[in-house]
């Protein structure tokens, strides 16, 4: 009995454990799914094209283990290397070299 009442304590708090978990719709991201909305008030082939794409990049972003998060920093890397432009000029750190 006792064992129950903890299994059922456990139950009510499982809920917790997929609060940060990403939300799909139909095993896609949700971002991926918003061009279907677009779809919706404006049915033209080429809306229609554009969904599709984007699905299919959302797609290959998951197949690479990338969320589109993730894809989304990786091309400020690229873009920008390690420049950080929301310091100014006066906050950045300076490099002490304390072993001379």
């Amino acid at each position: 009995m006792a064992n129950q009442i903890v299994d059922l304590q456990e139950q009510i708090n499982w809920h917790w454990r997929n609060s940060m978990r990403p939300v799909r719709f139909f095993n896609f991201d949700v971002k991926a799914i918003i061009p279907f909305c677009f779809l919706l008030f404006y049915a033209r082939w080429s809306t229609l094209i554009i969904s599709i794409l984007v699905t299919v990049f959302f797609y290959a972003l998951e197949k690479r283990g990338m969320s589109f998060d993730a894809a989304m920093r990786s091309v400020r890397v690229i873009m920008f290397g390690s420049y950080r432009p929301g310091l100014n000029k006066f906050r950045h750190r300076k490099l002490k070299d304390y072993g001379r």
